[in-house]
């Protein structure tokens, strides 16, 4: 399997982070915006929570600063849109998402998968594949007891480091979830270990992506 790299050393990238809740970008793809920092990519990242409120628009903050830590740029934006509720404001949520797509010009967008079992989930996924027309999607997943895990096609490996610190930050800034069943530092290890077993990433484990779209030249 020959790797394609995102981004090389002192190679400036836009990214373009969207997450339905305060703890999706970090759990779906926290490792991989890690490893491209420390591996020396020069990344300016719009990072947009769309329902984070109270307590949970705290921690979003300070988290998206901590993962963020060493990026080239950075730009931190929630939103307040009722959580569990998606399908119901697809109006205003996509409305917002324009303005966000007027501000920015992304090399690459992170969200959600297409067929994940949460409501909010589904409706940013379809909403990004409505409004970023032009870009690359790259879909993350989220794990669950939902149990819908799918096939993805993409792979980051992450480094040993990289993984301990993804997991780290995790659990010191989303205190809220901590109670959750399986918001725990082995579920997270659990699923990027299985990843990593399907590339083979040299340090064991990875984040996973689909990719439904992409221009080769």
């Amino acid at each position: 399997m020959k790797p394609f790299g995102l981004a090389t050393s002192g190679e400036r990238l836009s990214v373009l982070c969207l997450g339905a809740h305060s703890d999706d970008i970090e759990i779906g793809a926290g490792g991989t915006i890690i490893e491209l920092i420390g591996r020396g990519a020069k990344l300016d990242v719009t990072w947009c929570v769309l329902s984070a409120a109270g307590e949970r628009k705290a921690e979003a903050t300070a988290s998206a600063e901590a993962f963020l830590e060493g990026a080239q740029s950075r730009t931190i934006e929630t939103a307040d849109f009722e959580d569990s509720y998606f399908p119901d404001q697809q109006k205003p949520i996509k409305t917002w998402m324009i303005a966000v797509r007027d501000r920015v010009r992304p090399d690459i967008v992170f969200t959600h998968t297409r067929r994940d079992g949460h409501q909010d989930h589904r409706q940013v996924n379809a909403l990004t594949w409505n409004v970023f027309r032009d870009h690359l999607i790259l879909e993350y997943e989220i794990l669950k007891w939902d149990g819908d895990l799918g096939r993805p096609n993409s792979y980051v490996p992450l480094s040993e480091k990289t993984m301990e610190r993804k997991t780290d930050l995790l659990m010191r800034h989303f205190g809220s979830q901590r109670s959750k069943d399986w918001f725990d530092p082995d579920a997270f290890r659990a699923l990027a270990r299985l990843r990593g077993m399907e590339c083979r990433a040299p340090e064991r484990f990875a984040e996973a992506f689909t990719v439904r779209k992409t221009r080769l030249f």
